[in-house]
């Protein structure tokens, strides 16, 4: 039975990973700090015989006994409410959690993958963004933690493949949503949503012109897994080029929860794109892979997810203390 290490197993993208390799039959070992992961997320894996879980944040040594065939690296915060709580926390899991992984897999000999994002490409001078685009990213920023952390996560990466002859991936994730995103993370779909059932106004930050395209976790995780077992060690955009307006999304969020609610403008953030649509040729001719799942349908079962919720979660503020990470 092939033996794979997934970090931030507990979290959205983390957590149907584990399903998606529980599936096809690997022996899976979840690993998550639970700094931002829950454990709600994979409690339903603890009774199979073919999963084991570490409570472990992999910027300190990481060790798992008996061989390992695959890693994959998607430990790290990803909404700009958790990497703007624990800046410091978000570039150490980039930078030193990556290195451990890197030796880990090393050491191993095993295949690495790690995760990326479109964030790399900062606010994008270049439209739709391609692998071979350099990005646009302030490194002193509020964002910059984030971007340059996932940028470093690239480089390192490259020099264990150069280096070390490590057989490594890199997939550049963009905006992923589904069931197990957090309600209250701050990104766009779980805060449209929220507001909705909670019978708030949907807050838009600037003019709404600002662009996004979402993909459905189940096509981002078929990506993620047709790119591990690929030859491609070279960064791979996996997303949705289905692009729309956040004006124009949140018409789509009032529509399908069939609410009256009415769209507040809100400052824009700093740094915060105004573009991001992926140029997925590169996925279509290497890993034959392309987005199945249409944003109604993904958007309907991530409604049903939300709407399912208790009241006290829909409600209930994110209580997460982050003090001491921040320290750290």
């Amino acid at each position: 039975m092939k033996r794979v290490l997934i970090t931030g197993a507990a979290g959205f993208l983390g957590s149907h990973l584990c399903d998606r390799f529980i599936k096809e039959g690997f022996y899976v070992i979840g690993m998550d700090n639970l700094i931002t992961g829950d454990l709600k997320n994979i409690e339903h894996l603890f009774k199979q015989e073919n999963f084991e879980f570490y409570h472990h944040d992999v910027t300190k040594f990481v060790h798992v006994p008996g061989k390992l065939d695959y890693i994959l690296h998607f430990a790290s915060p990803a909404s700009p409410i958790d990497y703007l709580k624990i800046p410091i926390q978000t570039l150490k899991v980039g930078a030193l959690g990556t290195h451990n992984l890197l030796g880990l897999a090393k050491e191993k000999d095993a295949r690495i993958l790690i995760a990326s994002t479109s964030e790399v490409y900062g606010d994008p001078l270049v439209h739709p963004q391609s692998e071979d685009y350099y990005g646009n990213v302030s490194t002193i920023g509020p964002r910059g933690v984030y971007d340059e952390a996932k940028r470093f996560m690239e480089s390192i990466t490259m020099a264990y493949h150069r280096f070390h002859g490590l057989d490594t991936r890199i997939v550049r994730i963009f905006n992923t949503y589904g069931p197990r995103m957090r309600l209250n993370d701050g990104r766009v779909i779980p805060a449209f949503i929220g507001q909705a059932l909670r019978g708030e106004d949907l807050t838009i930050f600037g003019d709404g012109l600002q662009t996004r395209s979402f993909c459905y976790v189940d096509d981002q995780v078929e990506g993620i897994y047709r790119l591990l077992m690929s030859k491609e060690h070279l960064p791979v955009n996996i997303g949705n080029p289905d692009e729309i307006t956040i004006k124009d999304f949140a018409e789509e969020i009032i529509k399908l929860t069939g609410t009256g609610q009415k769209v507040v403008y809100k400052p824009l953030p700093q740094d915060d794109p105004m573009q991001r649509q992926p140029d997925i040729s590169k996925a279509k001719e290497v890993l034959d892979w392309e987005p199945k799942v249409e944003r109604e349908e993904g958007m309907r079962i991530t409604y049903e997810y939300f709407k399912s919720l208790s009241s006290e979660e829909l409600y209930k503020k994110e209580h997460k203390d982050f003090s001491m990470h921040n320290k750290k």
